[in-house]
């Protein structure tokens, strides 16, 4: 049966990450966690360094923490082929642009092991828009990821050829690196969470852009109502914000009715270099 395994078949096969940005070295760390291998490939060298020790240094407090697994090992690659031999899964995590996206797909097809599984962690785009040269479309789908190894739940979503199979395969298997599947059970922008999410962070937003509250307002209330250890804008600044742009600009094209506040407001972070913790400062100061 094609992209089906148990996690005994798989144990010593590598996960091949492409792209070392901020969720593509969380992803790698999760599947790191059960002894594995994992290999991460991204056109900037220095950001593959950086995600590698991530990863090392990060591994052994969360192996602490959860107390099971044990530690693997995160290799970078020289090449696409040298990243994907042997792969069992192939996770790609690049900027959310199809222009990036598409093409990558058709090089990670031209060279994968014939059995290996595709997935976008695309969190706004189905993989349905970017499967134009994958040949064999029951071969892919989305696993969406949000923040790992804090939030450890997915979405699996078809591309709406997606074999069941493999929809199968990954539900099994992905429990077993301590992530926690969610099938969306047809095509949704925005999957599951993310639907839901959305609606908060853009009311959120609102009520910042309309100055009835601050940032740390929203935050305090959330935190303090429903116990929470952060808030939307805290969550904001971790993703970035200027993904978070993206994102909202790509619900806009869908839904042309939706308020324009919320991203004025987001641009003028953007605009000026505040893109969260990774620039230093965001909605918050993190220097």
């Amino acid at each position: 049966m094609p992209y089906a395994f148990t996690f005994d078949q798989i144990r010593d096969r590598p996960v091949t990450v492409f792209g070392a940005g901020t969720l593509g070295r969380r992803i790698a760390l999760m599947f790191a966690s059960r002894g594995g291998i994992v290999r991460i490939s991204d056109p900037n060298a220095e950001q593959v360094a950086a995600a590698a020790e991530y990863v090392a240094q990060t591994l052994p407090e969360l192996l602490e923490e959860r107390g099971s697994g044990e530690a693997g090992r995160v290799e970078s690659a020289a090449s696409i082929e040298d990243a994907l031999r042997d792969s069992w899964l192939v996770v790609e995590a690049v900027p959310e642009r199809l222009d990036l996206k598409i093409p990558l797909w058709g090089q990670i097809d031209a060279s994968a092991p014939a059995d290996a599984i595709f997935a976008t962690n695309s969190s706004s785009y189905p993989s349905r828009l970017m499967s134009e040269q994958v040949r064999d479309k029951t071969r892919l789908c989305n696993i969406h990821f949000y923040m790992p190894p804090t939030a450890n739940a997915v979405d699996l979503m078809s591309d709406g050829e997606t074999g069941r199979a493999l929809l199968d395969t990954l539900l099994a298997v992905l429990p077993e690196f301590g992530v926690l599947p969610f099938e969306a059970r047809k095509e949704s922008v925005g999957f599951i969470f993310n639907r839901v999410w959305a609606a908060i962070k853009r009311e959120s937003l609102a009520v910042v852009a309309e100055g009835v509250a601050r940032p740390e307002d929203v935050d305090g209330m959330f935190k303090a109502n429903w116990h929470l250890p952060y808030g939307p804008f805290q969550m904001m600044d971790q993703v970035g914000l200027d993904v978070v742009l993206d994102i909202e600009n790509h619900y806009a094209a869908e839904n042309p009715h939706l308020p324009t506040g919320p991203r004025e407001l987001l641009h003028s972070y953007v605009d000026a270099g505040k893109l969260g913790i990774k620039s230093g400062e965001g909605f918050y100061s993190y220097r």
